[in-house]
């Protein structure tokens, strides 16, 4: 993927990733606490799998810290 960013690549889809973060973060909590059930208690820590992703992402994309130039 970082070659493909350096190469003018324009798309890159991370859909995938970014359910799959999230996904195992939700069994991760539901095996650890199995009688869980508040939306809470999993969709939280789900979240910040999504933006740890993100965050790698932007990292390995070479778009970190480039939003200034955005604007």
């Amino acid at each position: 993927i970082t070659q493909a960013g350096k190469m003018a690549v324009c798309k890159v889809n991370i859909d995938t990733d970014l359910r799959m973060a999230l996904t195992a973060k939700i069994r991760q909590v539901f095996s650890e606490t199995p009688a869980e059930f508040d939306p809470r208690k999993y969709l939280g820590p789900g979240r910040e799998a999504i933006y740890e992703m993100v965050k790698h992402k932007l990292d390995v994309l070479g778009c970190a810290g480039k939003a200034a130039e955005c604007a």
